[in-house]
């Protein structure tokens, strides 16, 4: 393996573990901000904004794609959705199957934020309204493992989902009363619910 080769295998363990480290914190938030979002100034989200709707839209154009930029700041993170007045296909390619095309996108918008502002972004992207449906596909989902659990006494293990996802699920199950926990890494990461 080449010095070059190396290096670039050293540095995608490095961003893994970095996002890891970064889903850890994001599934044991339980409700608060983890601790960059509290020093988060809002002029600082407002800039994040303005330099992840500059990418979207350069990314929008190159596409051909139609879509309306809004930006919304709150809870300590940024908000960026696009979308569109009529049915526009092109958007749905960008959110491709269960939501996996959104996922790298958001990504890559972090990243553009990060290396134009040198400060990790924790922003979220949604594309016609694809995160505020799957939020309520995930509350189902978490009511039907709770009351699998309260049903059988025995532990129900979901499938893996993103950090974003996993939060959703964390804080539906705790407001049911049940103990969630996250478990496996990278791709496989996924919540196990129980009583205790």
């Amino acid at each position: 393996m080449s010095a070059e080769s190396t290096e670039h295998a050293i540095s995608a363990e490095t961003a893994e573990e970095q996002d890891d480290a970064l889903s850890a914190v994001q599934d044991s938030d339980e409700g608060s901000e983890d601790s960059e979002g509290k020093g988060t100034s809002a002029s600082r989200l407002e800039e994040e904004g303005d330099v992840a709707a500059d990418y979207l839209e350069e990314l929008l154009d190159i596409a051909d794609i139609d879509g309306d930029i809004d930006i919304e700041v709150r809870n300590g993170r940024t908000y960026i959705s696009i979308v569109a007045e009529e049915e526009a296909a092109g958007l749905e390619s960008l959110v491709g199957k269960d939501g996996e095309v959104l996922e790298a996108l958001q990504e890559l918008t972090r990243l553009a934020v990060l290396s134009a502002t040198e400060n990790r972004s924790r922003l979220v992207l949604d594309i016609n309204g694809y995160r505020s449906e799957r939020a309520g596909e995930l509350q189902k989902i978490a009511e039907d493992a709770v009351a699998s659990v309260k049903d059988s006494g025995e532990t129900v293990a979901l499938a893996p989902m993103s950090a974003y996802e996993r939060k959703i699920v964390h804080d539906a199950v705790a407001d049911l009363g049940l103990i969630s926990e996250s478990e496996g890494e990278g791709a496989d990461r996924h919540i196990v619910v129980s009583a205790d």
